[in-house]
């Protein structure tokens, strides 16, 4: 991959460019902005700096070319998580052509100069690019299926082959997903080791050019919420630590939030007050002094590789949405002087005065354009619209089950076969299959580890779990084996160690982030719901942010306790369109589920929630003290493939004749349900114990199975009543119309209170054993 590349051309300014830099971050206040005309140089390490241009002699007005952004990799199902067209997020803007590479096509999408103002021959396609631009924005607004990024399931903007992402309405909630894409494209530049693999013998590249940055904007209200915060924070947090992330944030300052208005002076003070993150600003009406300082202020993040925001004064024409009637809470004069502000007017006295264009002429193209629009938006509203469930639903979360299937038997073969000495070395000549009979945390150790030598684009990282291991110690050595690049503690933010996730998964890489407590990831829910559940929904699956939340949780801590601890709420999770939620009880199904939420974020781009019950972590007995009986045995390689867990498949254990009660549970229910079904033995009742092992989605079909093969079903759900776990299961099988006798035991609804009054509200064994019972009465 080469860095050397032109400077673009067409770029022409016609009066001198204003400043906009105007404090320094740490002292550095970078070269000045030459007067006049300016563009860019790349050089050959990738950075940018600005050149003085000539004015043309005659009086021609060229507007800058836009540097042309990355084109998006073609889609390859069975390449790792960014190989579906991911690479952007919020916009990454290299400074110029990017060169072919693993995943990458050889072309590269960019912007010719504009044109003479008219109608004449469209000799450089300006005009059809344009005309093509207003009918895929139309299309959006009338929800056509011909939409080209949401194909009628939103109004959104996006362009996968201009690397821009679509975001959603959530305020601000892209910003730390923004910061994560800027992180993890300087990781990739400087160790080009965690890129996307096309063969599972290729070379590891970065998908991007090495001077790339992110582009994200947003409005001045947005500065007010947390999303922002968190993310102006991080960015500035990682600054400080010497980390760069290159992302210029962009704000829209209007003044107004719908009908709220940004305090004189707010918006800069609050911008200028970020620490670690550059300040630009420059008046939004004006076109030229906005290129120029838009021109220093990515100029200087691509030289520096840190944060930076520009800030651009402008104005809000018409109401916030077609609802709002903004007379009600803004003055005819406000609104008229705002009007004569706008942007169009400003760039069309500018065109006048350079003498590019008569009044005349300005007013003649902008009817033309005007009833072009009208023309096309009168077409766009007869294109076919959305049909059936099945098409609105189709990208949300694709499952390829037999390719997931395939993926982790290719892993296997790696591992037993060229992989098998690093393997060895990275165990330290113990694999976890030879050290003996493991603990739930010890099993998810050893499949962290593999994976991260099966995946070498995965990345585990969250709050305590490099240096120390993980609180549970389920991380530990990780970070020694794979090193700081690969194993990485975050700062105390739920929302930016999943938008850190978000970035990450764009840029090509395997996230496996870690919220430290379930409780703790209420704080952060949007960032899963508003943001990594829906791009493949609003993109078509153009855009994919795969990845694996592992998330400690769930009650029975002895000796610890207290609800943000021991949290049982999960309805949240269930609730996420496409969301995939796997809880491990047992040591020996840890890995294998473990390894297929890997690979499904490989294959399909799938975003899962890997629930790990902490009171199980090092339980090592089931029936008696001593019996060793809750261990498991770790796979070794060549077993994978015989073992594999596909998402939506329930374990089945049978005890005693297994032929009178059906008793569906998961998580900790499922060592508590098995000793009960071993009392119910005692007395002559054979149980069936179905571990759900999944969540979201549902094993239905084995419950369905398992329930009609004893037509008794009590449901043991460690979560509230209310919401629960157990909620679901009871509307399954009534959908599926089963007709057998049902009964439920849950847990209050209530928080986990401290010490033993928990046990007053969580699910017991007696509670279990006295729900069978009663069951088996009627």
């Amino acid at each position: 991959m080469t860095d050397a590349r032109p400077a673009p051309s067409g770029m022409t300014d016609v009066r001198p460019a204003p400043v906009g830099m105007t404090d320094a971050v740490d002292g550095d206040t970078g070269p000045s902005l030459p007067v006049g005309p300016v563009a860019y140089r790349v050089g050959s390490d990738g950075t940018t700096e600005p050149v003085p241009r000539r004015r043309p002699a005659a009086p021609e007005f060229t507007p800058a070319a836009p540097a042309p952004m990355a084109a998006a990799p073609s889609p390859d199902p069975g390449s790792p998580p960014g190989a579906a067209p991911v690479p952007a997020a919020e916009v990454p803007v290299p400074a110029g052509p990017v060169p072919a590479g693993p995943g990458l096509p050889g072309s590269v999408v960019g912007a010719s100069s504009v044109s003479a103002v008219g109608s004449g021959p469209d000799d450089d396609g300006w005009q059809e690019a344009y005309a093509v631009a207003a009918r895929d924005v139309l299309r959006g607004m009338v929800a056509s299926t011909l939409d080209p990024i949401a194909g009628g399931r939103h109004k959104v903007f996006g362009r996968v082959d201009l690397a821009v992402v679509p975001t959603t309405s959530t305020i601000a909630s892209h910003l730390p997903r923004a910061v994560g894409l800027g992180l993890a494209v300087e990781r990739l530049r400087r160790i080009d080791t965690a890129g996307r693999r096309d063969e599972a013998a290729g070379p590891l590249r970065s998908p991007w050019p090495r001077d790339a940055i992110v582009v994200c904007s947003f409005g001045d209200a947005s500065v007010n919420h947390a999303s922002a915060t968190a993310a102006f924070n991080t960015a500035g947090w990682y600054d400080h630590t010497g980390l760069r992330i290159p992302v210029l944030f962009v704000c829209e300052d209007n003044g107004l939030g719908i009908s709220v208005r940004s305090p004189d002076g707010w918006v800069e003070r609050t911008l200028r007050a970020r620490p670690g993150v550059r300040y630009f600003t420059a008046d939004g009406t004006d076109p030229v002094a906005v290129h120029a300082v838009a021109a220093e202020a990515a100029g200087w993040v691509r030289r520096h590789r840190r944060p930076a925001v520009l800030h651009l004064r402008t104005v809000r024409l018409l109401g916030h949405a077609g609802a709002d009637a903004e007379r009600a809470y803004r003055s005819t004069a406000e609104i008229a002087a705002d009007e004569a502000r706008d942007p169009v007017l400003a760039t069309a006295r500018l065109l006048v005065e350079s003498g590019v264009a008569t009044g005349e002429e300005l007013l003649a193209r902008y009817d033309e354009r005007g009833w072009q629009v009208r023309r096309t938006a009168e077409e766009v509203l007869d294109e076919p619209k959305l049909a059936a469930p099945a098409d609105v639903v189709a990208p949300l979360s694709p499952r390829r089950p037999k390719r997931v299937a395939t993926t982790v038997a290719q892993a296997a073969e790696r591992a037993a076969g060229p992989d098998a000495a690093d393997r060895m070395a990275a165990f330290g000549g113990k694999p976890p299959e030879l050290a003996g009979p493991l603990t739930l945390a010890q099993s998810i150790n050893a499949a962290l580890a593999d994976g991260m030598l099966s995946h070498p684009q995965l990345a585990v990282f969250g709050e305590d779990v490099a240096a120390k291991g993980g609180v549970y110690g389920v991380t530990k050595g990780l970070r020694d084996r794979f090193g700081a690049a690969r194993v990485f503690d975050t700062l105390l933010d739920e929302t930016s160690v999943l938008g850190l996730g978000l970035g990450a998964g764009l840029a090509g890489m395997l996230p496996v982030p870690e919220i430290q407590y379930l409780a703790y990831l209420h704080n952060a829910e949007d960032q899963l719901r508003g943001e990594a559940a829906t791009l493949q929904f609003f993109s078509q699956g153009a855009f994919r942010n795969p990845m694996v939340v592992r998330v400690p949780g769930l009650a029975y801590q002895e000796g610890f306790g207290g609800h943000f601890h021991n949290d049982n709420s999960v309805a949240v999770l269930r609730d996420v369109p496409g969301l995939v939620v796997a809880v491990p009880a047992r040591p020996d199904d840890a890995a294998p589920l473990l390894r297929t939420c890997l690979a499904a974020a490989v294959v399909d781009g799938t975003v899962s929630v890997f629930l790990e019950p902490i009171a199980l972590y090092h339980t090592r007995d089931l029936y008696e003290p001593g019996d060793g009986e809750w261990l498991g045995s770790y796979a070794e390689p060549a077993d994978w493939a015989a073992g594999h867990a596909p998402i939506g498949r329930a374990r089945v254990y049978g005890v005693g004749s297994a032929e009178d009660i059906t008793i569906v549970t998961f998580g900790n229910g499922v060592r508590m349900s098995l000793r009960a079904a071993s009392t119910l033995a005692d007395e002559g009742v054979g149980s069936r114990v179905v571990d759900l092992r999944w969540l979201a989605p549902l094993p239905v079909a084995d419950l369905i199975r398992e329930a009609s093969a004893t037509g008794r079903v009590l449901v043991v759900d460690e979560t509230r009543r209310s919401g629960g776990v157990g909620e679901g299961v009871l509307a399954a099988l009534v959908d599926a119309g089963f007709v057998g006798a049902a009964r439920r035991v849950a847990a209050v609804d209530s928080f986990v209170p401290l010490g033993p009054a928990a046990r007053h509200v969580l699910v017991s064994e007696d509670a279990i054993t006295q729900g069978a019972r009663t069951l088996l009465a009627r």
